[in-house]
């Protein structure tokens, strides 16, 4: 039986520590081991604002639980994740896009950060519509923009996904008539859920992988001009010398694969279903129960 989970709360800044088990310390410090040899603390540094890291981290989490590690996952802002991961006070990352996103920040510190590989190589930007709408292509909307309103539901003004759409994907297309207003995902979510309830079309800026697309009758627009760029890889680093001190956690993370359906179907659990954060630990482990055959592979 999984024993019952602590979840503390302690926020300096932007950054909140949920502690799911136990009183933990750093990671190698501790003389305390699991039965496999590696060291029982481990530390996730966890992106604030990407729920895909949040939740992989927490499927992780629920995994290791059962294996008898003590599991520690750390909100931080992605510049301070790699601040920690390369001074050794983070052991893990699950939510370095690569090779672009985080391009800049493995510039500066990958020389003192490890690569443990891709589990997921679909992470792309997109243009999405309501399933049913009468196109499948960028290029077909502009000429059909009074079906959609003449605009594009965006997110956060400062958004990566946000610069694209306005530097690229507008001229490209030539949709500079479409409003494009910006607010943040939760708006967008807002109003995409509304229009799809209504059947009504809409079209919003989204990404693979999100849960919005098992919650959502929804499709991506394609996209023959190459406007929002090429699929990345989600990559998961550790400090250095984590090797050495998990060397079977390491070598489950190297082999670390999931696909981006079952992935959406965890956020939605997490994420789509209004569910407060003291939940999440109960919802993956429940996910896990019903994954059971595949959360297996993870260890084995």
């Amino acid at each position: 039986m999984k024993k019952s989970l602590t979840t503390t709360f302690a926020f300096a800044g932007a950054a909140g520590l949920i502690a799911l088990a136990g009183c933990s310390t750093d990671a190698g410090t501790d003389a305390s081991v699991v039965e496999n040899g590696d060291a029982q603390d481990v530390t996730v540094a966890v992106f604030n604002g990407w729920p895909e890291g949040e939740a992989v981290s927490y499927l992780w989490a629920s995994v290791l639980e059962d294996e008898g590690y003590d599991v520690e996952l750390e909100y931080v802002d992605v510049a301070a994740g790699f601040v920690g991961l390369s001074s050794g006070d983070y052991d893990v990352n699950m939510d370095v896009w690569l090779p672009g996103t985080h391009a800049e920040y493995l510039e500066e510190y990958g020389d003192d950060i490890v690569d443990l590989g891709a589990w997921n190589t679909d992470a792309t930007l997109s243009i999405a519509v309501n399933e049913d709408a009468p196109i499948d292509s960028l290029s077909e909307l502009a000429e059909n923009g009074d079906l959609f309103g003449n605009r594009i539901v965006g997110i956060e003004p400062g958004a990566g996904l946000t610069s694209i759409t306005e530097e690229s994907v507008i001229p490209t297309y030539e949709l500079d008539e479409f409003e494009f207003p910006t607010s943040s995902t939760a708006a967008m979510l807002t109003e995409l859920k509304a229009a799809t309830d209504a059947g009504e079309n809409i079209a919003v800026t989204l990404w693979h992988p999100h849960w919005a697309y098992d919650a959502f009758p929804i499709k991506d627009l394609t996209d023959p001009e190459g406007a929002l760029g090429d699929a990345e890889g989600l990559h998961t680093f550790s400090r250095t010398g984590f090797g050495e001190d998990y060397p079977a956690l390491n070598g489950w993370l190297e082999n670390f694969e999931m696909e981006t359906a079952p992935l959406d179907s965890l956020q939605n659990e997490m994420f789509g279903s209004g569910a407060d954060a003291s939940e999440y630990e109960d919802i993956v482990d429940n996910w896990v129960s019903e994954n059971q055959e595949w959360a297996d592979t993870l260890t084995s």
